[in-house]
């Protein structure tokens, strides 16, 4: 996208710089099972400035005296978890880079989440990029001012709070065996926190605690990875455990009910030249006669699961719970970065850290490469050029 950090880059890569690249990436942690993009996007200024705007639209929704209770009815009440904070601790929007007939580039959203990404995992990605190939200081896959310091510093206080390391845990049903245990693995390190399988941890009363060379350690904060649809069909892994939906004495980051409050829940109320029409199934009194200009998507749901790309009138009256679903205007991805093969897709997630008692503070990005007909990953394994990246947008 910034045609000179583009050439200077595709100049230095090549199929072993790759393959060092990413075995330098993996020193001392597990391999990646997910697939690492040849590069890193390199974002224009113009086009940083519209993305950093769509952020802050969407954060003065989020920030809006009515916001929770307009959201209320996301969160399923088997699922509710009691003392909630008033604020997220992570921030995620997912922004389809598209072609603007006014001027080049433009972004729309695609998703968004009040839920963690891999902000450990893209900082050592980044800096890995910096060690291995030559890029220009006018780029920084830091935004906002932040370098190494500050954002760990930053990461330190959102995640960790006023405990020690020690008392805090991240926590997934099976962390050491995620797709994203990476990040995890990276997280710790930076941080010195503990990962956790749910099964780890015991609780006494309403502590929560978890053992460590024969003592029992009191867990005081949880940095939460979990997403209850992974659990959904075997409660009985509380009865072993704890179960989040009861009254503790934990600190959550962030809290559990975020995930369902931003969310694809979230866009229908957004009117922004950077969303596209989305609208929740249950409330489209005549389905469009141009269905094959809109997407349909469940609202719960990672990596482009359950989506329905050429929807029809079949799939929409099929759908027994229209209200956890949403119909989307399709966003026509621009093929804006040019691989030695042709040009490439590109998403973009600005990610935000919130600190207690703080304000949302942009910190880092995502980015993701297809050339498939869908972003994620999984629809990508067999291209070259394609797969998580990271943005390094001109300063």
């Amino acid at each position: 996208m910034i045609p000179s950090q583009r050439e200077k880059y595709n100049k230095q890569i090549n199929n072993e710089k790759y393959r060092t690249f990413i075995k330098d990436l993996e020193i001392g942690y597990p391999k990646i099972p997910f697939r690492v993009a040849e590069t890193p996007v390199f974002i224009p200024k113009a086009l940083k400035e519209k993305l950093v705007a769509a952020g802050e639209e969407i954060i003065k929704l989020i920030k809006q005296p009515n916001f929770k209770d307009i959201t209320s009815p996301s969160i399923p009440p088997e699922w509710s978890v009691p003392h909630e904070n008033d604020h997220p601790h992570f921030l995620t929007f997912d922004f389809g880079i598209c072609k603007s007939e006014a001027d080049g580039l433009t972004p729309m959203l695609i998703e968004m989440q009040g839920f963690p990404s891999l902000y450990g995992f893209q900082h050592h990605m980044g800096k890995t990029f910096t060690t291995h190939f030559e890029i220009d200081s006018s780029v920084n896959y830091f935004l906002n001012g932040f370098n190494e310091e500050k954002y760990i510093q930053l990461l330190k206080e959102v995640i960790i709070g006023k405990h020690q390391p020690h008392e805090v845990a991240l926590m997934d049903v099976d962390a050491p065996n995620q797709k994203t245990a990476i990040d995890f693995f990276v997280t710790q390190k930076m941080l010195g926190i503990k990962i956790l399988a749910l099964t780890d941890i015991k609780k006494v009363g309403k502590q929560l605690f978890y053992e460590e060379n024969g003592k029992q350690i009191h867990l005081k904060r949880i940095y939460n990875r979990l997403i209850f649809d992974e659990v959904a069909n075997n409660p009985e892994i509380f009865k072993t455990s704890f179960d989040p939906r009861e009254e503790l004495d934990i600190e959550w980051v962030t809290h559990p009910n975020w995930f369902y409050r931003i969310s694809k829940y979230t866009m229908p109320f957004l009117d922004s030249e950077f969303v596209p029409e989305t609208r929740f199934l249950n409330q489209i009194d005549s389905i469009p006669t141009d269905l094959e200009n809109y997407v349909l998507k469940p609202l719960f749901s990672f990596a482009g699961m359950g989506v329905i790309i050429d929807v029809t009138e079949q799939d929409i009256n099929a759908i027994a719970d229209p209200e956890n679903w949403i119909l989307q205007k399709k966003v026509n991805y621009e093929p804006a970065v040019k691989s030695p093969s042709g040009g490439v897709k590109a998403e973009i997630r600005m990610m935000y850290l919130w600190p207690d008692d703080g304000e949302p503070q942009l910190c880092i990005s995502l980015a993701r490469l297809s050339r498939g007909k869908m972003i994620g990953v999984r629809y990508n394994a067999d291209f070259d050029w394609v797969g998580g990246t990271i943005g390094f947008m001109e300063e």
